[in-house]
């Protein structure tokens, strides 16, 4: 018999790891006096609200027309794609005026998407999304950013990571962040064959050993993934910067249903009353980022579509709280 631990075992003990770290943590975390900006919200809100930009993707405005967007339609925070980015500054943008333009509009960036190959097995190909990931993370800094997406892109099929591996590469990552002022957050993707659990991110966020560790969760990928929302019960939400939020319908199912079926909050199945519930008594006082990718909507006016799903969501919460 092998000496090595099951996948089986590897996860117990992650979930193991977890309610203890979680019960040690979750007193502290859930009081929103020791955080200044949840103590300022109102009891019905604890949560903040960003847009993150695939929402309104689809009419191609720009970043510029994004940040606009966020704004008019009462968003706290944003949370933009590098390559939104990019394109802006290939067109002769500046990165400056892009910080200054979101600060003036009373926004934060919450977070940015990127797709850098931190996690495959390729050690070459590795090191290359290592750099690709500093690149991505420097500019994020420069627009304000302090938080970036860490996803399986890359290892998203077989074969099947070893977790420990996983949060060995997970540390690096930290520890590259550390020095670039961004923190990486380890996304779950539900299609993913790898990190589509929720133990199984939280055992890379623990074994990583490092406190600046932290999830990038997703309701839809949540439900993707096979994961049971109970589970949210376990984890410390005062160590979560955001969560993105949607809804899911009915039909198609599980194993069917794709990113461009996201629909509003509210208008799906998924159990959002239970979730920010548990969100908030885990001590969960982040962003809210709705992140869509529904084709229908892209076809709307953007505005209307911003405005809907904070309007939505909000409405999920306050269902939820009450």
């Amino acid at each position: 018999m092998s000496s090595e631990p099951s996948r089986r075992k590897v996860l117990g003990m992650a979930g193991a790891a977890l309610a203890t770290a979680a019960s040690a943590r979750r007193a502290r975390g859930a009081n929103p006096a020791a955080n200044p900006v949840a103590a300022a919200r109102p009891a019905d809100e604890p949560f903040g609200y960003c847009l993150n930009t695939s929402t309104i993707s689809g009419a191609n405005l720009g970043i510029l027309s994004e940040v606009e967007i966020a704004a008019k339609a009462g968003y706290q925070a944003i949370e933009p794609w590098v390559r939104t980015i990019d394109a802006y500054v290939k067109k002769g943008g500046s990165l400056s005026d892009l910080r200054k333009k979101i600060g003036d509009s009373g926004l934060v960036v919450a977070d940015a998407i990127a797709f850098s190959p931190w996690l495959i097995e390729d050690d070459a190909k590795r090191a290359a999304g290592m750099e690709q990931m500093k690149r991505d993370m420097d500019v994020v800094a420069q627009i304000g950013g302090k938080q970036i997406a860490a996803p399986a892109i890359g290892a998203t099929d077989l074969p099947i990571i070893d977790l420990h591996k996983a949060a060995e590469r997970y540390r690096a990552l930290l520890e590259l962040g550390e020095t670039m002022g961004v923190q990486p957050l380890i996304e779950l993707w539900g299609h993913s064959k790898n990190l589509s659990r929720l133990s199984e991110v939280t055992f890379i966020a623990i074994e990583s050993a490092r406190p600046d560790a932290s999830m990038l969760l997703d309701i839809y990928h949540l439900y993707k993934g096979g994961n049971d929302f109970a589970g949210l019960r376990q984890i410390n939400g005062g160590a979560l910067h955001l969560v993105h939020t949607n809804d899911y319908p009915a039909t198609p199912d599980r194993a069917h249903v794709t990113d461009a079926n996201r629909v509003y909050p509210g208008d799906g199945v998924a159990p959002l009353k239970e979730i920010f519930r548990d969100l908030r008594d885990n001590g969960f006082r982040g962003y809210l980022s709705l992140e869509l990718f529904n084709r229908d909507y892209w076809k709307q006016n953007p505005l209307k579509v911003a405005q809907t799903g904070i309007k939505k969501m909000r409405e999920a919460v306050k269902a939820g709280l009450t």
